[in-house]
């Protein structure tokens, strides 16, 4: 008979960002454990709270499945003696089968007889196999662990109690000096020791000690008590995600509570008292219906309502002293200057290999004006991406930013505009950081966007010019990101990026003065453009593009971002088309000839043409030539796509390979000016056109 097997894992408190991680990987892995080791079952749940991480495994069969397996032994030739008798490494396998020798039958394989016998195993009882449930808990990975007492063992937090239970049955095993059991414990101070007779019982049996196990019914309580809230007093209260996630994972039996903080302090940006109040104290906001920000806040404590006056009053102490330190802040950076900062920033380190954060200044506002040039800004635009540059990193050195690290560049933006910049100025200050995250917002102005492209750019060249490379999963300083947030950039505004070109401008102009700008570029970086390129292909991957269409694009002879990104979607537009096939293999066919070419010619030689079909040739690739730079990637992908009646034609007149060497070099190179356009577009003979 099918019984519930529950499993929980009793712990100290764990950080709230890895609670649900570890749940989700505990199901995961119980999963897997159920599925190697043969035991059927119906379902799965998995719960989780600061203290336990939980699984409920329904119906699962009483022993494992028995199984039939054919096993293959020696060959019948070395099986048997010249006798005809068993020979003894016949003996040894059936005997390691756990068989006799009437078992073995004879088969043949690829002309050859071997020994096979057929292996009966049969299953053993659940409550046997599911002893292994020991090692999918000490397999469970956490981003940082730690060790306890006089243990080597190391886990999230020490384990205090494990509940396993298959039924109302005990499945016994140890971890450390804990033991299986039927005991888990209640709320921390609400809640007692309680048994669960059955593992059927268990979220009812908690939920008496004050413990909603199931995280989905606690974060939901949450939200229904914040919204009563809100309705009540007619606000609006923004449940983000995030915030939410966290706080549901620091409760056990929550209580939302509102608390209110002074008014004077809405003086200070409002910025500041939501970092305040989401980053430092877990704090929901609240807003009016206008959405102007209110001296209240929300959150949930991890208790039932008694005493809660108590627990708010505590709560509104400790944000207070944050708000006061931060009103404080604000009127004390308002008295610095700009050009105070900036010059602060020479004793700054951006990195020891590579300098200060002012030389980091000085190199962005040369990166700025080569890419602000290449992308069409205009030169008023050009002039305030400038002064943006020149001053981006200011707020790293006021007091508000030295307490509130997450406001880099909000702060920048509002100081800013205190002190007289310009509004696009100032906006490309908080822009220049963005995207914060792989697929975060990106940069609205275009002087930010190109501002946010120089600064990142430049922490790409100089920290590969001092040779720290990521490698592996090992990228301290977020080049991966980072280039990944170039790249969304420039495919969102569609610049034309010839990474190549730029990587050359830039290194000529950083170079020319070392000790102004702290360090020496190389050029162009085969380096920097493969890990352009790697992130281009990540990119693309977002994109549901073919895996083939990817590297033919990322392998194309081609370093202008948006150009590959055009190349990329006239593929995927194309890739249906009656015509698609037939067009990629005689393209594919002129660039594997064209590898051939033992020496490039630049010239072709239409003296030495001997048909028609490589003159009509010759004027239609001529005449794309002329044009292939200024045309669309489209119009190109047209254009070249049109020369397959001329190619068929060609290859069915002309023989490439022949003996005579001017001859076959002219045809060659013909065909090189064909393959080089073509590569320009992608590597379109690593796309795959079978049917």
């Amino acid at each position: 008979m099918a019984k519930d097997l529950l499993l929980e894992i009793g712990l100290e408190e764990m950080p709230a960002h890895v609670v649900t991680p570890s749940m989700k990987q505990l199901e995961q892995k119980v999963s897997e454990f159920l599925a190697n080791e043969k035991l059927a079952f119906s379902s799965i749940k998995s719960f989780s709270t600061p203290r336990r991480l939980a699984v409920l495994v329904r119906e699962v069969a009483e022993k494992q499945a028995d199984t039939e397996e054919e096993v293959k032994g020696p060959a019948k030739k070395i099986a048997l003696d010249s006798e005809g008798n068993w020979s003894k490494a016949a003996e040894g396998f059936v005997r390691g089968q756990g068989v006799t020798t009437d078992a073995i039958t004879f088969r043949e394989l690829k002309g050859v007889e071997y020994v096979y016998v057929t292996k009966y195993s049969k299953g053993k009882p659940a409550i046997e196999v599911l002893t292994g449930l020991k090692d999918v808990i000490t397999s469970l990975n956490f981003p940082v662990t730690m060790h306890w007492n006089k243990y080597d063992f190391e886990y999230i937090r020490p384990i205090h109690w494990i509940v396993a239970l298959l039924g109302e049955e005990v499945v016994p095993f140890s971890i450390l000096d804990v033991k299986t059991g039927n005991t888990t414990r209640g709320h921390r101070f609400l809640g007692d020791d309680t048994t669960i007779d059955n593992a059927d019982a268990y979220e009812e049996k908690l939920a008496e000690q004050f413990v909603i196990a199931d995280p989905l019914k606690r974060k939901a309580l949450i939200v229904k008590q914040i919204n009563e809230i809100a309705t009540k007093n007619d606000w609006q209260v923004a449940l983000d995600e995030d915030l939410l996630e966290e706080v549901n994972n620091l409760v056990e039996y929550p209580t939302a509570f509102v608390g209110n903080f002074a008014d004077r302090f809405l003086s200070v940006p409002e910025e500041v008292l939501v970092t305040s109040m989401k980053e430092h104290q877990r704090y929901f906001d609240i807003r009016n219906q206008a959405g102007l920000l209110l001296p209240h806040f929300i959150s949930a404590r991890n208790g039932n309502a008694v005493k809660l006056d108590n627990v708010v009053k505590g709560n509104e102490k400790v944000l207070t002293a944050r708000l006061e330190d931060a009103e404080f802040f604000y009127k004390e950076d308002q008295k610095l200057t700009i050009d105070a900062c900036v010059e602060k920033l020479k004793n700054v380190t951006f990195h020891e290999k590579i300098g200060s954060i002012y030389e980091k200044l000085q190199r962005v506002v040369e990166i700025a004006k080569i890419v602000g040039t290449t992308v069409g800004l205009s030169g008023d635009q050009l002039v305030d991406l400038t002064r943006a540059a020149e001053i981006y990193k200011f707020d790293l050195v006021t007091n508000m930013v030295g307490e509130f690290p997450e406001l880099q560049g909000v702060m920048g933006e509002k100081y800013a505009l205190l002190q007289g910049e310009k509004p696009v100025v100032a906006k490309a200050i908080r822009e220049h950081y963005m995207p914060i995250s792989s697929e975060g917002k990106l940069p609205e102005s275009e002087i930010g966007a190109v501002l946010a492209i120089a600064d990142k750019l430049d922490s790409l060249l100089s920290f590969f010019a001092v040779g720290m490379i990521p490698s592996g999963s090992n990228d301290p300083y977020a080049l991966r990101r980072q280039t990944y947030g170039i790249v969304r950039i420039i495919e969102n505004n569609q610049w034309a990026f010839p990474l190549v070109e730029l990587q050359e401008k830039i290194s000529q102009a950083i170079n020319l003065d070392e000790k102004r700008y702290g360090i020496k570029l190389a050029g162009s970086q085969v380096e920097v453009i493969d890990f352009v390129k790697a992130r281009l292909k990540q990119f693309l991957l977002t994109k549901n593009l073919r895996h083939d269409v990817i590297d033919a694009v990322i392998n194309a002879e081609q370093n202008n971002l948006t150009a590959l990104f055009s190349s990329a979607k006239i593929l995927r537009q194309h890739l249906n088309d009656p015509e698609f096939k037939p067009s990629m293999e005689a393209l594919t066919r002129v660039i594997n000839l064209a590898k051939k070419a033992e020496i490039e010619e630049s010239n072709v030689k239409p003296d030495l043409f001997e048909n028609e079909a490589e003159k009509v040739l010759f004027e239609a690739v001529t005449d794309l030539e002329n044009r292939f730079v200024r045309q669309t990637m489209a119009q190109n992908y047209d254009d070249l796509t049109a020369l397959r009646p001329l190619i068929e034609n060609y290859f069915d007149q002309t023989m490439v390979m022949v003996d005579n060497e001017k001859v076959r070099r002219n045809r060659l190179t013909q065909l090189n000016k064909i393959a080089k356009m073509a590569l320009a577009v992608a590597s379109l003979d690593a796309l795959i056109t079978k049917n």
